[in-house]
């Protein structure tokens, strides 16, 4: 039986908002995350929705010796699957010994940008995805299917690079997902798609993979594009008729260096923040922020 922690709501705001907003049950702990580097980075993407850049440290790297007793109170709780993201992933020293430990409790997924995925690196992941009865997998994220519309996001040359990591992976056994964001109209769009699969496979790729993702209007994005207006906000009475089971945070978690959050997207907002525990988060979480309403509306999954 899952227990109970609770949040204390100090400001009279936010209080207020909270009163208004729906609240969502956690049904069943069934996703880990871990912002396994922090918020450091070695990209600064004008749309992330964390800031991540190479100075950013609001969030630190976290160590196997931080990761190992989430993952043992995960599989008392019941998780199922395991998600590492950042900043990079692959800049935390630890990160493979980390894939290692973790895949003793279950499958796992690495978010990364690609660019650290040299060839060596990849033949050893492929190699540990061998050795495990749980799935390895990997995300790579890029968000243009050419350098015109990448690099103006990412940073000059990186198309090229990430494509690099993409087919390193590919090359040692391992067909990554690749994650595009909306931060341009057209991606999501019929032809957008098309141009993607295109692309993966003049490459080489024989059955691609693609994920699409709306952008979150905070953090870097909100810069960039614009912030949320006050409309976009859920309040009693949105919930469809199936309830909110819809949503990722009836069934995850994310794990910083700091504590416990509510979900991978508000690492950065105080009121995403739970408890230091698993345990201390179990409880319904009012979504009294924009960012709730982007999962929402768009039917956002952070899973794979």
């Amino acid at each position: 039986m899952l227990r109970a922690g609770r949040l204390l709501l100090t400001s009279r705001a936010t209080t207020e908002t909270t009163r208004l907003a729906p609240r969502v049950e956690l049904q069943s702990l069934d996703t880990l995350w871990f912002q396994v580097a922090g918020t450091v980075c070695n990209l600064a993407c004008t749309h992330c929705f964390v800031s991540s850049s190479p100075t950013n440290h609001t969030h630190e790297a976290m160590t196997l010796a931080e990761i190992e007793p989430y993952l043992a109170e995960g599989a008392r709780l019941g998780v199922k699957e395991y998600y590492f993201t950042g900043g990079e992933p692959f800049l935390n020293p630890e990160m493979e010994a980390i894939l290692a430990r973790t895949l003793v409790h279950g499958p796992a997924t690495v978010l990364t940008n690609g660019l650290l995925l040299d060839p060596v690196r990849c033949g050893r992941l492929a190699e540990l995805a061998a050795s495990t009865d749980y799935s390895l997998d990997f995300r790579v994220s890029m968000d243009g299917y050419d350098a015109a519309s990448n690099d103006p996001i990412r940073g000059e040359g990186t198309f090229e690079r990430i494509l690099g990591g993409i087919l390193n992976l590919y090359r040692a056994g391992i067909n990554p997902v690749i994650t595009v964001t909306e931060v341009h109209d057209q991606n999501a769009s019929r032809e957008g798609r098309l141009r993607f699969f295109e692309l993966l496979s003049e490459r080489g790729i024989d059955k691609p993979r693609l994920k699409m993702l709306p952008v979150f209007r905070i953090g870097a994005e909100a810069e960039r594009g614009g912030a949320y207006q006050s409309w976009q906000r859920l309040r009693e009475g949105d919930a469809p008729p199936d309830g909110w089971s819809h949503l990722q945070c009836s069934s995850c978690r994310m794990v910083t260096d700091q504590g416990v959050w509510v979900c991978p997207i508000l690492v950065n907002e105080p009121e995403g923040k739970m408890g230091a525990t698993l345990a201390d988060t179990l409880v319904p979480y009012a979504m009294e922020h924009s960012a709730c309403w982007t999962c929402h509306v768009y039917g956002v999954s952070c899973r794979t």
